[in-house]
């Protein structure tokens, strides 16, 4: 096995990132060596470099990835050589507070670890990797909760979403918003976890999914997912949700984008005591304003969902299951497939609202 790997690194913010050869980690006690197959660029592998996040560098990129377990270390119980596998960037520790009051998403030890060092450059540099993973890259070296088994019949592009965007978008929809039958739905923003709210929302019964987004070219991925309506983003938008919602707004609206001002278009959506859930991850200093009067008087739910409200170690396998039956579709997520030198041109893609997931082949 070479003790080279490729991956690609950012090195400042605003630098286009390159594929750069690495010092491959060795795996330690509780570690596994996953060969990664395929990952999705996020958005928030976006913000690692545009200064929505500001993590050390050198770093390796990407987070949402799934692949083959090559080697395992000492005292692991969780993986076996051979296994295909889910990388999940934010494992719970299962003794913190928040692990053992029913809150694995909100675990102390992973949540808002923004990179970790893990390998080294060829100079002898350490160098860091996104969310714990840095997916980015031919192999990933992580501690064995961070990998979830998947059934080896589950095609690992298709795995690979369901490690961020598809548990994403659906928990926000089971778990936070708890949408019910023929309830109406607001979906702002229509990237991979915006699209993944749409599909959810349809599958718990929404009798109307009203999907928005900044481009018109996303409203046939939009269909495709199950909406029932879609909107070009504007100053009218809680004018025309309320007219295909009898006067009132929506049930719920689910904000997947991150931003200050799409937060208060999606509150101002919602109808008087609806639910308004954020699911877009945006930066430290762009505040949202409500007024205080409005705050009370309309009798909305503002909330927050982290990774879905989820826990990966459960969701993630039915999710697997639920695309092996039929019953959950992904297709129509993946609009590109790519090399690793092709993110940045796929970062410009997403950055323009072109497109759903690319998918990078490793």
């Amino acid at each position: 096995m070479s003790y080279y790997i490729s991956g690609l690194v950012a090195r400042t913010d605003g630098a286009p990132p390159t594929v750069e050869e690495l010092r491959r980690p060795e795996v330690g006690p509780g570690q596994v060596r996953v060969r990664v197959r395929a990952a999705g660029v996020c958005h928030s592998d976006l913000s690692m470099i545009n200064g929505t996040l500001r993590p050390p560098h050198p770093l390796v990129l990407g987070h949402e990835a799934a692949g083959e377990v090559v080697e395992v270390g000492e005292h692991v119980t969780r993986a076996a050589v051979g296994d295909h596998v889910v990388l999940n960037w934010q494992p719970p520790c299962r003794s913190c507070w928040f692990c053992e009051h029913g809150q694995p998403w909100l675990c102390s030890t992973s949540s808002g670890v923004a990179a970790l060092e893990n390998g080294m450059t060829l100079d002898g540099a350490p160098v860091h990797v996104c969310l714990g993973l840095g997916a980015f890259a031919q192999q990933v070296v992580a501690p064995e909760n961070a990998v979830i088994a998947v059934p080896k019949e589950l095609d690992l592009e298709l795995a690979a979403l369901l490690g961020c965007a598809v548990l994403t978008g659906s928990g926000a929809v089971r778990n936070t918003a708890n949408v019910q039958p023929g309830e109406s739905v607001v979906v702002i923003g229509l990237g991979g976890v915006g699209l993944s709210v749409v599909t959810a929302a349809r599958a718990a019964g929404a009798a109307q999914v009203i999907a928005v987004d900044v481009s018109e070219a996303k409203k046939g991925l939009a269909e495709a997912a199950g909406a029932t309506d879609f909107l070009v983003s504007s100053e009218a938008l809680s004018k025309e949700v309320r007219v295909r919602t009898e006067g009132r707004g929506a049930d719920h609206a689910i904000e997947c984008v991150g931003r200050a001002s799409t937060i208060r278009a999606a509150w101002r959506a919602t109808r008087r005591g609806g639910q308004v859930t954020v699911v877009g991850m945006g930066s430290a200093d762009d505040m949202v304003q409500l007024a205080a009067l409005d705050v009370f008087s309309s009798a909305r739910t503002l909330r927050a969902s982290v990774y879905g409200q989820a826990d990966p170690d459960v969701a993630v396998p039915a999710l697997a299951r639920d695309v092996l039956d039929g019953k959950l579709s992904l297709d129509h997520l993946i609009t590109d497939r790519i090399g690793l030198a092709d993110v940045p041109a796929a970062f410009d893609r997403m950055a323009r609202g072109e497109g759903a997931r690319s998918i990078v082949r490793l």
